[in-house]
């Protein structure tokens, strides 16, 4: 069975009430966290592209990526856990893993599969809640998440 159903959080899904790109993040992590995440994606076979500002270069070890100096140019990884949907991850501190998912590439049931299988890949890999706002919202306020507890991704907020 699902971890969730479409007809209860179709709202959370909806980019006109989230935003287009909700923010995802797993809070207290380390580089090791980061390492495991490039990892994981290579494991998986997900396609994935790591680019420095307008370069797109071969993907370094999350040591050598968070090691760069504050001023240095922008990261990202980017990530087709599926082809056709993009996860975007902005490596900027060790401490905090976040990312954006672009909801319009994720309609119905199969959207929300694919979020959740998405999701709980990574928490289970990393052993921690993978948590989703609204676009710019608070982290304070996730409306879903993987909870590692239940192993599975649960309802955080009411439905809007």
């Amino acid at each position: 069975m699902a971890d969730l159903q479409w007809d209860e959080v179709k709202n959370f899904f909806d980019p006109d009430l989230m935003g287009a790109l909700p923010d995802v993040f797993v809070p207290g992590t380390s580089a090791e966290d980061w390492q495991r995440v490039f990892d994981l994606a290579q494991a998986r076979g997900w396609q994935r592209e790591f680019r420095q500002g307008d370069m797109t270069l071969p993907l370094p070890s999350a040591a050598e990526v968070l090691a760069r100096p504050s001023d240095a140019e922008l990261v990202e990884l980017k990530i087709w856990p599926v082809p056709g949907v993009l996860a975007i991850f902005r490596i900027r501190v060790a401490e905090e893993i976040d990312f954006d998912i672009d909801l319009r590439e994720l309609p119905g049931q199969t959207g929300v599969d694919i979020l959740c299988g998405f999701l709980t890949d990574i928490g289970r890999e990393l052993g921690k809640p993978v948590l989703m706002t609204p676009e710019g919202g608070s982290q304070d306020h996730p409306v879903l998440g993987f909870d590692p507890a239940h192993d599975r991704v649960v309802l955080l907020a009411e439905p809007l």
